[in-house]
């Protein structure tokens, strides 16, 4: 046999046994050996009387492919879903000369339900009148004062209250906002708010825009247009008297002989006897011992016109001027509108910030923030570990966007008198809300939301400020709690 073809059939061979031993399916694993039967107890009677039941566990097929691991159960402890009794609270403005309100409590329960009302009072207000048994103070760090109601409200029932305050200064618009809360006075059920507006408050002036000729960028405008205008005016000009010039001894040289020769004054030929106009090439006296006619005069080649050199400088430095004009005015209106007061977060690529202050709904890009409640101190919630003093605030969050929207507690800041920030404290607002992380769940389209979010800032002073926004890129809105 060839050395070649031995070659070929023992590669053949090999390819062969490899093909077997990859087609022989994976052996099950051999069964254990039963156990003797001398170490197994022997059954009860009873057991043994009792028919064997049929086994409900299925044997599994061996495939070969390692099992999946049983799934580990998380040894951390389930947020409490608190469970919110069907409180409301409404308010609305009374229409007195003095600032007056009156609140709606309701509970569409079928239990009674213990409950504490807080109505925060605006700066520069005091409370001359109460109802329901309400106490006029504040909480130790509170930036405002407050009214305070402890009611226990019966299944179904509506429960009135009204109050009246007094503010100094002249009349001005007045917002009150108005929670109903647990009876640890931290967990939020419901929240609303009114104001109330004064006969003699003056609406607000609205600003008028600057007429059209007294605005930098029109102003340039016009003037660049200006220049184009009267340079463009001045070429045509200096062109057609150019052309003039030129086209003047073309034509008194075609006047004084024409193309066969001189003409008379009565007719356009040569003259022959006595005056009459003779054809041309029959006889006339400048056509003598000539075989073809005198041929016409070269026309002079026209060239491309340019514009002159002073005419393009001057235009384009016309130009020149009004774009850079146009930007430094823009520029300068930039600079202008900096608010040096604000901090750099104020700077976005979305939307303009909004400012306002207790009670205000304020809108952004996707939520609607309104902040009803703000105060300080140790008694609001459990200290810090790491030291410091918690402020709580009762914010309401509601998506104006018709998709599901998230937010983040590290983009949620309150800035101190010094001009420090402090970013939301997650854990003690998870503490604050029963052990449910607020920020973990994205706020559904169209819903509204009311929860507290707690800030730990080190120091005396309470912030003057809060800053809350849906999203990094989002200006956000800005709310004075002081």
């Amino acid at each position: 046999m060839p050395a070649s073809r031995r070659h070929h059939r023992t590669l053949a061979v090999l390819v062969n046994c490899l093909g077997v031993i990859a087609a022989v399916p994976a052996l099950p694993p051999a069964a254990p050996r039963a156990e003797a039967a001398t170490t197994r107890p022997a059954p009860p009677p009873a057991a043994v009387a009792a028919p064997a039941r049929p086994a409900t566990a299925a044997t599994p097929i061996p495939t070969g492919v390692p099992a999946v691991p049983p799934a580990v159960p998380t040894t951390g402890p389930a947020p409490v879903q608190p469970t919110m009794p069907p409180v409301s609270v409404a308010v609305g403005a009374a229409g007195t000369p003095a600032p007056g309100y009156r609140i709606e409590v309701r509970n569409a329960g079928t239990a009674p339900v213990e409950t504490m009302v807080r109505q925060e009072l605006p700066s520069g207000s005091r409370a001359t009148t109460v109802t329901g048994g309400g106490q006029v103070g504040g909480p130790v760090g509170a930036t405002a004062g407050e009214v305070t109601w402890r009611l226990r409200l019966p299944a179904r029932s509506t429960t009135a209250l009204h109050t009246a305050l007094a503010v100094t200064g002249p009349s001005r618009s007045v917002t009150a906002p108005t929670c109903v809360y647990g009876t640890d006075g931290t967990r939020p059920y419901d929240c609303a708010t009114a104001t109330w507006v004064g006969a003699a408050t003056a609406p607000a002036a609205q600003a008028t825009a600057a007429p059209a000729w007294r605005r930098p960028p029109v102003l340039l405008a016009a003037f660049a247009a200006v220049l184009m205008v009267v340079g463009g005016v001045l070429w045509w000009a200096a062109r057609r008297r150019r052309q003039r010039a030129r086209s003047a001894p073309a034509g008194v040289a075609r006047a004084g002989a024409g193309p066969t020769g001189p003409t008379s004054a009565a007719g356009t030929g040569p003259s022959g006897a006595g005056g009459a106009p003779v054809a041309a090439g029959v006889g006339g006296p400048d056509d003598r011992g000539t075989i073809y006619p005198r041929p016409a005069l070269p026309t002079p080649a026209s060239r491309r016109r340019r514009p002159p050199v002073w005419l393009a400088v001057g235009v384009a430095a016309a130009v020149l001027a009004g774009v850079v004009g146009a930007a430094a005015w823009t520029a300068t209106q930039r600079v202008a509108a900096m608010d040096t007061t604000k901090q750099p977060t104020s700077g976005a690529w979305v939307g303009s910030t909004v400012n306002g202050g207790l009670g205000v709904p304020l809108r952004e890009t996707a939520f609607e923030f309104t902040v009803y409640r703000m105060s300080c101190g140790a008694g609001v919630v459990p200290a810090a570990p790491g030291g410091g003093q918690p402020c709580l605030a009762t914010v309401g969050v509601r998506n104006v966007t018709s998709e599901q929207q998230t937010w983040h507690g590290q983009l949620q800041r309150a800035y101190l008198p010094s001009g420090n920030w402090v970013a939301a404290d997650e854990n003690a607002t998870r503490v604050a809300n029963l052990g449910r992380d607020v920020f973990a769940q994205p706020v559904a389209a169209g819903r509204r939301v009311l929860l507290p979010l707690v800030f730990t800032v080190h120091g005396a002073q309470p912030p003057k400020q809060l800053e809350l926004r849906s999203g990094v890129f989002s200006a956000g809105v800005r709310v004075d709690v002081d």
